[in-house]
């Protein structure tokens, strides 16, 4: 059954309370989701800490402040907070440009309190929207560069090795590492990698066997083998014994250094728009049909991260993958978030032998996959099904990511999509979309005019967010010349959001607009007469 099939029911049921009377009114669904997430995060957090140049404990930290702070304070109802795969490019770059080792990770923490703070800043002027801004293909591009870069690093480790130097150069010494590889040690990357793609295949053949995630299915194969094989500990996962240990404190002797301020707007940048990007997501998969306030989402992770690093964890976003886990799981209200937090530290606190038995190739293993996920050949078949345009966005954000540096990427890419747009679309209405509203009774239209994309959609969501709600909305695009992709995905997604709050939406005048290939959401210009 699909998401959408199954909020169906839901959505006609009383919204469950999210303070202290949906604690005691949805203990059991959020309780069993939470105890589900946080079998998913634990290995992960480990993992995507040591990839990131950081101690191990720090991604349980991350999670343990994004699940029991971030879950209270956060503008969404069932996003799950922690260390993520797309913030580990940032975090390594960081710890390695100021000197490595626990030296630089206490400098990486200073970035990450000062992100923190500029975060509450950002939500509390109200300019979540301003993440409305960015191509959407600019962004599938930058997440599939790290998802590459991912899977660069992480072989190496899965079999075994150490490599260090440039990204090019790890990438050349792929074929050196299977070479020379520690053969018990990629073994155990090599099932834990098959073990996260074949596992979910069982799972729609076994039903029962979805209840038990694959991250929990390596972590207990892997321990297993690595005991049998009796791994050197140099191969095993190593957090304190004691938790009191676990904590770092940030250094911010590099504060008034360039290096130390590209980072922190590259951490902003990418934790902020990562989180609202899946707020949204996860929006439309809450069967509750809830919307996330935005602006207290920035304000939530900004408090939690700023939090998390002056004391030792990662940068955190709402993460994906943990959260449409959440929503699959029957989780309710933010109180599963919380439940996960607080069962990830229990678990550091009783049981940090156990943790210290899982081998690195394993959290290799399961890193490899989700890279592979982030930079799935099927994500630029899409890219180009859209438009050639919007395939270019998108490979050379990845091929500037993965060979020279993520914000380059990420600035370069944008760059060019905005000289696209102005050649596809003309200067009228570039910066500030020409709109018009007029209303009738419960009729309501809204009039567009000149060129329509991601360069104005800020000022275009403004517009839309100011509209009545629960009135017949007529969009009117007959005066437009021009509409990118990325706006009409998002009106697509407004439509959504406007019916969902009881009105009803039409468009007009866009029959006057050629499409520029087959996909529904496919640029647009006005066709000649």
């Amino acid at each position: 059954m699909s998401a959408t099939q199954a909020s169906a029911p839901a959505a006609r049921q009383a919204v469950p309370h999210d303070w202290i009377p949906g604690l005691i009114q949805n203990a059991k669904p959020d309780l069993v989701s939470g105890f589900i997430i946080f079998l998913i995060a634990l290995p992960l957090s480990l993992g995507i800490a040591l990839a990131s140049g950081a101690p191990a404990i720090a991604g349980i930290i991350t999670a343990v402040i994004g699940g029991v702070l971030g879950s209270l304070i956060s503008g969404s109802h069932l996003t799950i907070n922690g260390a993520a795969a797309g913030l580990i490019v940032i975090v390594l770059g960081a710890v390695n440009a100021f000197g490595g080792g626990m030296e630089g990770f206490r400098v990486a923490l200073a970035v990450g309190v000062i992100c923190g703070g500029l975060q509450i800043v950002i939500g509390l002027l109200k300019a979540g929207k301003l993440t409305n801004m960015f191509p959407l293909q600019v962004v599938h591009g930058m997440l599939a560069g790290i998802g590459i870069i991912i899977m660069a690093k992480q072989i190496h480790v899965a079999l075994g090795v150490k490599v260090g130097g440039s990204m090019i150069a790890t990438i050349a010494a792929i074929p050196s590492s299977f070479a020379g590889m520690a053969p018990t040690v990629a073994l155990i990357g090599a099932i834990s990698l098959m073990i996260m793609i074949v596992w979910p295949m069982l799972g729609k053949a076994v039903p029962f066997l979805k209840a038990i995630p694959a991250p929990l299915v390596v972590v207990l194969t892997a321990v297993a083998m690595g005991q049998s094989f009796q791994l050197d500990a140099k191969y095993l996962v190593s957090v304190p014994l004691n938790f009191m240990e676990s904590f770092a404190f940030p250094d911010f002797s590099k504060i008034g250094d360039g290096v130390f301020w590209k980072y922190v707007i590259t951490y902003l940048f990418v934790a902020s728009l990562e989180s609202l990007l899946t707020a949204a997501a996860i929006d439309k998969m809450d069967p509750y049909k809830r919307r996330s306030n935005m602006n207290q989402e920035l304000i939530g992770k900004g408090a939690s991260n700023a939090l998390a690093s002056l004391i030792g964890g990662l940068p955190m976003i709402a993460e994906v993958v943990r959260s449409s886990a959440n929503v699959m799981n029957g989780a309710r209200t933010r109180w599963a978030n919380f439940y996960h937090g607080v069962f990830l530290l229990v678990a550091v606190v009783a049981i940090p032998a156990v943790l210290n038995m899982i081998p690195l190739a394993a959290l290799a293993g399961m890193l490899v996959f989700i890279g592979f996920r982030l930079a799935h050949p099927k994500t630029f078949a899409h890219a180009l099904h859209i438009g050639k345009e919007e395939f270019m966005f998108m490979a050379a954000t990845t091929a500037i990511v993965v060979t020279v540096d993520l914000l380059w990427g990420v600035i370069i890419g944008f760059a060019i999509a905005v000289v696209t747009n102005l050649v596809r679309g003309g200067a009228k209405g570039f910066v500030k979309a020409d709109t018009q509203v007029s209303a009738q009774g419960d009729t309501v239209t809204l009039k567009f005019r000149g060129a329509l994309g991601f360069n104005n959609y800020v000022g275009v969501r403004g517009v839309l967010d100011s509209l009545p709600k629960a009135k017949q909305l007529t969009l009117d695009y007959s005066g437009v010349t021009f509409m990118d992709h990325t706006v009409r995905e998002r009106l697509h997604d407004f439509k959504g959001e406007y019916e969902g709050e009881g009105g009803s939406l039409a468009v007009q005048g866009e029959s006057a607009l050629r499409a520029s290939s087959h996909h529904e959401f496919s640029a647009m210009v006005r066709a000649k007469a």
